[in-house]
């Protein structure tokens, strides 16, 4: 396969309503079967958690997609490429002019946070921490369980009286000492 591209850039791809997972499912499928990992590098589609209260008044944290109908790809750009993943069910077709790829310029993709990544992240289970942004943002909490590969952390926390494990990127996330995280949880009693 003739690779444009030298490094891999961000690009988006538009599908059908509700086919996002499905989309990136295939895709997924699509790069293991064709030993496509050093040309197509991620696949990803951009959620947040937010509080939802349901019908019967009790409230629950749900993951929302912030783009629905798009999906982000990072690759090297290629008409080969371009052809196997138009080919894929539920893609409409790249985001650009004539659905010819236009790779995201590097400002929307900080601003989107496609890569946000945690240099020497150092976080553990048990570890106190403090969230710092998104909707969540304020609660403090404990590390039940990390995960370097996708820089995300399963972390406890005390959400209306009861504790609810939520999942939080690293960039969120901010240790706190056990004094600290001890005199919180004193002033919520």
């Amino acid at each position: 396969m003739a690779i444009t591209d030298t490094e891999p850039r961000w690009y988006i791809l538009h599908t059908y309503s509700g086919y996002e997972s499905m989309v990136k499912d295939s895709l997924l499928r699509l790069i293991e079967n064709n030993n496509l990992t050093d040309i197509i590098v991620d696949v990803k589609i951009p959620t947040e958690q937010t509080i939802e209260e349901r019908a019967t008044g009790k409230r629950k944290v749900v993951e929302r997609k912030l783009f629905p109908c798009y999906v982000f790809i990072k690759m090297r750009y290629s008409n080969e490429l371009w052809y196997l993943i138009t080919s894929t069910r539920g893609v409409t077709g790249f985001v650009g002019p004539q659905g010819r790829a236009n790779p995201v310029p590097e400002e929307e993709v900080r601003r989107m946070r496609l890569e946000d990544y945690v240099e020497d992240a150092d976080f553990h289970p048990g570890d106190n921490v403090s969230i710092e942004s998104g909707p969540l943002s304020g609660f403090l909490g404990v590390i039940k369980e990390t995960n370097d590969a996708t820089q995300r952390a399963k972390v406890e926390i005390v959400m209306f009286g009861r504790e609810q494990e939520v999942e939080v990127d690293y960039v969120q996330l901010k240790r706190i000492s056990e004094e600290m995280a001890q005199a919180a949880s004193e002033e919520q009693n």
